[in-house]
C-alpha cells in the first residue's frame, strides 16, 4: 500500500490544527455513511455528548479512543481521516470491515477539549482515574470497556515537543508503549500481542520518518489506564503522537498516527505479528526530554558589574484566544549548563542581548529581544532574516 498517497486522498479536510473540540467533528459524526453506528454512550462533567463510533462486523474487536487529554487531539484527527478510508470501495477498507468490529471514542473529554486543557472540567486527569473511577468520563470508559470485551485497545494520546528518540537530535514524531501490566515490568503472552503490533507500526514507520519512532517509558502506574487494561488482560498500545520538524500544528505527524492506524490493523489481519520478538520492540530508543522549543547559545549579557556569555532556551506555552491555539514563546531556562538542543538553534557569537525591560534574559520572560540591536526576535522567531 502506497500510504502516503492514501493519506493524501483521504485526509478530512475540514479540520485542522490543534483545537478539535465536539463542535467540530459532529458535523463530520452525521455525514458518516450507515456502515458507521454513531452514538452517545454518556455524558461529561458538563453534560456534553460522549460519542462512539461503531464499524465493521469482523471477529476481531479493537476498542480505540482519543482526547482523553482534552488538549491532545493528533490522533482525533487521524480517526477521522481513517473514517473517511474506511468509507471507501478501497480493498483494505473492505477487509478492514469483514475483519474486524472497531468501537471507537473520537473525544472521551469534551469538557478538556473545549477549555483546552489536559484535564476533565473536575480538574482530574482522567489517565490517573482507572482505579478510583472518580469521574463520569472515567467510569463510561470502563464500561465500554467491558462491555465491549475488545482483543486490543489502543490508547491515543499526545506527546509534548520536549521529547527526543533516545539520546539524538531526532524528535520522537510518534511514539508507543505496551504497558507495564505489573510492578515488576514483565512481559507476558498479553503484554507481547501489543509489542508485536508495535514492532510492525515501527517497521513501516521507518521507511517515513527513519530515527524519528520512540518507545514511551513503562514504569507501572494501575491508575493509568493503559497500564490497567493491560493488567486485565487486554493487550494495549499507547500512541503518543509527538513533534514533526516545524508542525506544530501536527498536521504531518497526523499523517503518521494514520499510517500507524491502517499498519496495526493490517498486521493483526493479516496475523503477521506472530513472527515479530521482543528485542526488537526494545531496540525502539526510548523517549528522551532533551528539545527546547528555541535555543540560543553564545549571547553576551550586559550587567552592572561584569558582562558574561551565556545560553537561554525557550519554549512555547500554547494560549487558547478566541476558539484559536496561540503558540506564545516564554524562556524556561538560562545560563552555560544547559545541554539539551532547540528545534530552531541560534548562535549569537558573543552579540548583546537587550529588551524593552531590564536587557537580561529571566525565566517567565516572553522570548521578545534583540541581539546587537539590528537582529530582532518576536515571539521566539528571528524576524529580520
Amino acid at each position: 500500500m502506497d500510504f502516503e498517497a492514501v493519506f493524501k486522498k483521504y485526509k478530512e479536510g475540514s479540520i485542522a490544527g490543534r483545537y478539535i473540540t465536539n463542535n467540530h467533528i459532529e458535523p463530520l459524526l452525521k455525514k458518516l455513511s450507515d456502515d458507521f453506528k454513531v452514538g452517545i454512550i454518556g455524558q461529561s462533567v458538563k453534560e456534553k455528548p460522549i460519542y462512539s463510533v461503531r464499524f465493521g462486523n469482523g471477529e476481531k474487536k479493537i476498542f480505540m479512543w482519543s482526547q482523553m487529554h482534552g488538549n491532545e487531539s493528533t490522533t482525533t484527527k487521524a480517526l477521522f481521516d481513517l473514517f473517511n478510508f474506511l468509507s471507501s470501495n478501497e480493498e483494505d477498507a473492505k477487509i478492514i470491515k469483514e475483519s474486524f468490529t472497531l468501537l471507537i471514542i473520537p473525544i472521551l473529554n469534551p469538557d478538556g477539549a473545549e477549555a483546552y486543557t489536559r484535564v476533565n472540567a473536575n480538574e482530574v486527569d482522567l489517565n490517573r482515574d482507572s482505579v478510583d473511577l472518580s469521574q463520569p468520563e472515567a467510569q463510561l470508559l470502563r464500561k465500554a470497556f467491558e462491555d465491549f470485551k475488545p482483543d486490543y485497545c489502543f490508547n491515543l494520546h499526545d506527546q509534548r515537543t520536549i521529547f527526543a528518540a533516545g539520546e539524538t537530535r531526532n524528535p520522537a514524531t510518534v511514539s508507543f508503549l505496551s504497558p507495564a501490566y505489573d510492578e515488576e515490568r514483565e512481559y507476558n503472552d498479553c503484554r507481547l500481542k501489543a509489542v508485536d503490533v508495535i514492532v510492525a507500526m515501527n517497521d513501516e514507520l521507518q521507511k517515513h520518518i527513519p530515527n524519528q519512532i520512540g518507545r514511551f517509558d513503562d514504569s507501572f502506574n494501575l491508575n493509568c489506564i493503559g497500564d490497567r487494561f493491560q493488567s486485565l488482560g487486554v493487550p494495549t498500545i499507547l500512541f503518543e503522537a509527538g513533534h514533526y520538524q516545524d508542525d506544530y500544528q501536527r498536521e504531518e505527524t497526523r499523517k503518521y498516527i494514520f499510517i500507524s492506524y491502517l499498519t496495526a490493523l493490517k498486521s493483526i489481519c493479516s496475523n503477521v505479528v506472530v513472527e515479530r520478538d521482543l528485542e526488537s520492540y526494545l531496540n525502539i530508543p526510548q523517549n528522551k526530554s532533551l528539545f527546547f522549543d528555541f535555543l540560543y547559545k553564545n549571547i553576551k549579557i550586559k550587567t552592572n558589574s561584569l558582562d558574561i556569555i551565556s545560553n537561554f532556551a525557550a519554549h512555547y506555552r500554547e494560549i487558547l484566544v478566541d476558539g484559536k491555539v496561540n503558540f506564545e514563546a516564554y524562556i524556561v531556562e538560562t545560563g552555560d549548563s544547559i545541554t539539551n538542543f532547540g528545534h530552531v538553534e541560534f548562535d549569537g557569537k558573543g552579540g548583546i542581548y537587550s529588551d524593552k525591560l531590564n536587557n537580561i534574559p529571566e525565566i517567565n520572560k516572553k522570548a521578545d529581544f534583540s541581539i546587537n540591536i539590528n537582529i530582532e526576535f518576536v515571539n521566539g522567531i528571528r524576524k529580520n532574516l
